[in-house]
């Protein structure tokens, strides 16, 4: 007998090819597939998914959720999307290994405006140990990948400077063995230090250890690269994965504004490489939101030795009146921060720091300072990141999938942590019609399941995983805006992760099925 049988529905499995009526059954967590007639299967459970899309549980390759989740364990913002896998560690920021527990500590708290904190003290050292604080503690289920950030600190430090070979030889060794211990890849995230102050040639060597072991690089690119090209940042990554073979997958990949050269220069970036035979990649998100730690638009120097630097540098009259100088305009002009703990600046949330400086009645930059050494630098911040214009042909690309670059916290946090998903089915298909659905599922399952390398999940296949969604095609969407982001989507109403139903009838039942997902372990 069957644990489930979900019958009557259109079922696109997640290849990009058409849909075909056909019952899904799922036994413990595995899926079968029946055609014709079904009234001899028995099941404990039968859904009636008339006038519904069966489909793979969608894999999100870009989580900040690698903290806050073990706090929010039902993880409502993103398995109401239908989001049954996420990849967490990118940006270069992963949470192991790490030495000893201060650095661990002191390395979540310089970018906690970005990924936040976990809900107990962080007791962990080793991937392996990370990793297992998921199995069976939360919805959904949790890829890790190798933040460069952390490799650099067990060996280097938090100072900008170039390791030695002894160093260079410790990093590539801490980065097998937390591949190892089921990283699938190595990630980078070159405008937070200390991950920032990697060299090409360092990037490279590390690149080369984690090809060799099969996994991948996933970037977020080197702004600063920008002053010697439109399209620098990328050719970096580019150059990486050439030097040392290993794929390349470009994160939150998009034009980031207008009048910055033509979106066909980005896409060619892309083309050319794959028609020289590189395995190149991107996701993008599909808001024109982007967000991040408002700590970023910071020079790399006030963060040279960590946290206590910055803070130090925050303080000091003359750090500060550099600090100004060099901080972008549009770092202080476009921004809208959130995210704030202290009771007196709770009316700051979903502002603009420009009208949060004339409450304050500062300049600009002098307010944000004054509010990061507040808020002990936990400051979110969305703003205008993405050309609205040309997003579009990002989002339908054959070589781009969909990850939501979500933060899960503060009361204003980027509408893409609820509606991310949603909003591809809604608007880029149902909508405007700038893809086909199957195509727009391919891009949400098997595509970021071949991307990380996942042998059994991302397709409605005899014998794979059962991460299923069932949503009604017709109304599915998000409400999800800037101003009101806190809103679940509608028409996903069945979200099933590992053959547990996680949500039920659009309410989530409190099923934690989740697993951490190991690279080269055989129970995925």
């Amino acid at each position: 007998m069957l644990d489930i049988l979900i019958a009557n529905g259109q079922v696109i499995d997640g290849t990009g090819s058409a849909g075909y009526y056909a019952a899904v059954g799922i036994e413990d967590d595995t899926v079968s597939i029946h055609r014709g007639d079904i009234s001899h299967i028995e099941a404990a459970r039968t859904i009636d998914a008339t006038g519904y899309v069966v489909c793979p549980g969608f894999i999100d390759l870009h989580s900040h959720a690698g903290l806050t989740m073990l706090g929010a364990p039902h993880h409502d913002p993103k398995v109401r999307q239908g989001v049954t896998t996420e990849l967490v560690g990118i940006d270069g920021i992963s949470h192991a290994p790490f030495k000893s527990q201060d650095e661990l500590h002191r390395y979540i708290w310089l970018d906690s405006g970005l990924n936040g904190y976990p809900p107990m003290p962080a007791d962990w050292l080793s991937v392996a140990d990370y990793l297992g604080k998921f199995d069976d503690t939360v919805a959904i289920n949790v890829a890790y990948i190798l933040g460069n950030s952390p490799v650099r600190i067990w060996s280097v430090g938090w100072n900008d400077r170039p390791p030695t070979d002894a160093e260079m030889a410790d990093m590539k060794a801490v980065t097998r063995e937390a591949m190892e211990e089921g990283a699938w890849g190595l990630s980078t995230g070159l405008d937070y230090p200390p991950g920032a102050y990697a060299s090409t040639d360092e990037l490279v060597e590390l690149s080369d250890t984690v090809a060799s072991m099969g996994g991948f690089y996933h970037t977020h690119t080197r702004a600063s690269l920008r002053a010697q090209g439109l399209l620098a940042p990328w050719e970096e990554a580019i150059d990486i994965g050439r030097r040392s073979g290993i794929p390349i997958h470009l994160t939150h990949y998009r034009q980031s504004e207008q009048g910055t050269g033509s979106h066909l220069d980005y896409l060619g970036l892309v083309e050319d490489a794959r028609s020289d035979g590189m395995d190149v990649t991107f996701d993008c998100y599909t808001y024109p939101y982007s967000g991040t730690t408002i700590t970023i638009g910071l020079p790399h120097w006030a963060k040279d030795g960590g946290p206590e630097r910055l803070m130090a540098a925050l303080r000091d009259p003359n750090d500060r009146k550099r600090m100004a100088a060099e901080v972008s305009p549009d770092r202080l002009r476009d921004n809208w921060l959130t995210n704030f703990t202290q009771p007196q600046n709770k009316q700051y949330e979903g502002r603009l720091i420009t009208d949060i400086a004339e409450m304050r009645q500062q300049e600009p930059a002098e307010a944000l300072f004054d509010l990061l050494l507040e808020e002990n630098l936990g400051i979110s911040t969305v703003g205008l990141g993405t050309n609205p214009h040309t997003l579009h042909a990002f989002v339908s690309h054959p070589a781009g999938m969909i990850a939501s670059d979500a933060i899960l916290f503060g009361e204003y946090p980027n509408p893409r942590t609820y509606g991310c998903f949603p909003i591809v089915l809604a608007e880029f298909v149902r909508a405007e019609k700038h893809l086909r659905l199957p195509e727009a599922i391919r891009k949400m399952t098997s595509f970021p399941a071949q991307r990380l390398g996942l042998p059994d999940r991302g397709i409605l296949r005899d014998g794979f995983r059962a991460d299923i969604v069932v949503f009604d095609p017709a109304t599915v969407k998000t409400t999800a805006t800037r101003e009101d982001p806190h809103h679940y989507p509608i028409g996903i109403d069945y979200v099933i992760v590992n053959g547990k139903v996680v949500i039920d009838s659009g309410e989530n039942t409190g099923a934690l099925p989740g697993r951490a997902l190991r690279r080269g372990h055989a129970a995925t």
